[in-house]
């Protein structure tokens, strides 16, 4: 250490180590640091994780006190450490890299060092002086590492999820607005990238936001069902060594008035402890999310293709030049980030996949990575969401004209005929229109099969779009 630098020896298992000052956290933390410098991804940039560590060992510490085991002075000190850190207090001394060994154990004790020294100084005494109020002695106390960190981010995803609401129903607003909007423009819908039959825009774009509806409906279902469910009390390996019969509900009732979440106990810690099925779960979802909302950007890229050589049906708003060589070029820049972040999505969900089925026996020690790529996944997803709704769907505009001169010459139309000129007829008309180039109608009025009266009445956008009431 600079000598310049005040310090403060601290000890732990493996021997002495001299600790700046100006640190709340500890020795632990520090070789943490030392250990893992793995990543740009530190505990502090996730506040959610640190909110729910602090509720996490306030309800742990009111637990203890209410059982007798805990001081009113210790317990208020924890307390007020605590409340500093859910207010977004002393975050920066979170350091450690979200990927660790030791199943989270450099977390846990990250947050035992910081608590211990803020409830210190709140009392009057030094950082580093456990003899007053120590680390794992009293704000560790009933717990491990093994209860305490998948607790924490449980509580965390649940309060990340409540920040996707907002991001996820102004997108669905934002495609139901251009839903409502081009609802009255026809336009050719395509299957295998071939014409196939018309459609309105507006019913795209409705699609659009039908799919994701259905997935914000089922991640508010999935994500209470399960992540509400917890280990707190299971300390070790669920057994609930090192504490007493009534810890576990106390501990339980606390955290769930402290975070104001429906928590719950898990029916069978020993299995809560071990099994991260519940994050493989969320995972997937987050990956069938991130699949659709893949596809969606892959259709825009595509209906905006061109401006003079592709479908062109709709534009995206130019949002900056395109090439360094290629003067006027514009690309779909917005659409295409989107599909980098669901691939990213997509990717993280294999890494929990593998995370999860690498637990041994009583505990999972790829749990950090898990943790860490479903934060990642759902702040991705979350920026995203409002990058995608502001800068691209927002200001999404048809070419109604185009649209309409696609479907006229399109050979799709003919499908509308196939129920009045029977499947050989068309079939033949469409042959000939591909071969000749001649547009569809052209040929049916050339061979007097229907009056301009039933063409009207069969290609009307309404009969197109929707079943008619009756076949005549």
């Amino acid at each position: 250490m600079n000598a310049e630098i005040q310090t403060r020896t601290e000890k732990d298992l493996l021997g002495l180590r001299e600790v700046p000052n100006q640190f709340y956290f500890g020795i632990q933390t520090l070789r943490a640091i030392e250990n893992f410098n793995l990543s740009s991804n530190k505990i502090n940039q996730y506040p959610n994780l640190i909110k729910s560590l602090a509720m996490v060992k306030h309800a742990c510490a009111e637990a203890n006190h209410t059982l007798g085991k805990l001081s009113d002075l210790k317990f208020n000190a924890i307390k007020y450490s605590c409340d500093q850190l859910i207010q977004g207090f002393y975050h920066e001394q979170f350091p450690i890299d979200l990927i660790q060994g030791g199943a989270g154990t450099s977390t846990n004790m990250n947050a035992n060092e910081v608590i211990a020294n803020i409830a210190l100084e709140h009392l009057g005494h030094k950082k580093g002086e456990y003899n007053f109020l120590h680390p794992n002695n009293d704000v560790n106390m009933s717990q491990s590492t093994n209860d305490v960190y998948p607790t924490a981010i449980r509580l965390g995803l649940l309060f990340s999820l409540d920040d996707l609401n907002t991001p996820f129903e102004n997108l669905i607003a934002s495609l139901r607005r251009k839903g409502d909007e081009f609802a009255h423009i026809l336009k050719m819908g395509r299957t295998q990238l071939q014409d196939a039959v018309p459609m309105t825009l507006g019913q795209e774009f409705n699609a659009f936001a039908s799919t994701l509806e259905k997935d914000l409906i089922k991640i508010r279902e999935i994500a209470p069902q399960t992540l509400n469910y917890m280990n707190l009390g299971g300390t070790a390996i669920g057994t609930g060594i090192n504490t007493e019969q009534k810890y576990t509900q106390l501990a339980i009732d606390a955290l769930a008035t402290i975070s104001q979440k429906d928590i719950k106990s898990a029916p069978d810690l020993i299995e809560a402890t071990s099994d991260m099925g519940d994050f493989v779960l969320l995972s997937g979802l987050l990956k069938r999310t991130a699949t659709k909302l893949s596809k969606i950007a892959n259709d825009l890229r595509l209906l905006s293709s061109g401006p003079r050589t592709g479908i062109n049906e709709i534009n995206l708003e130019p949002r900056q030049p395109g090439s360094s060589i290629m003067p006027g070029k514009v690309n779909p820049v917005i659409p295409e980030a989107m599909n980098l972040v669901c691939f990213q999505i997509i990717a993280n969900d294999l890494a929990v996949t593998l995370s999860a089925e690498a637990g041994q026996l009583q505990l999972n020690a790829m749990e950090p990575l898990i943790a860490f790529k479903l934060f990642e996944s759902i702040e991705l997803l979350g920026n995203a969401l409002v990058m995608f709704q502001t800068k691209c769907i927002d200001t999404v505009t048809a070419n109604e004209q185009h649209c309409k001169a696609l479907v006229d010459n399109s050979i799709g139309i003919v499908t509308a005929l196939n129920p009045y000129l029977g499947y050989e007829t068309t079939t033949r008309i469409a042959k000939t229109a591909n071969e000749s180039g001649l547009s569809v109608l052209s040929l049916i009025k050339s061979e007097n099969l229907l009056s301009d009266d039933q063409l009207s009445e069969i290609l009307a956008v309404d009969n197109m779009v929707q079943p008619k009431a009756e076949m005549v």
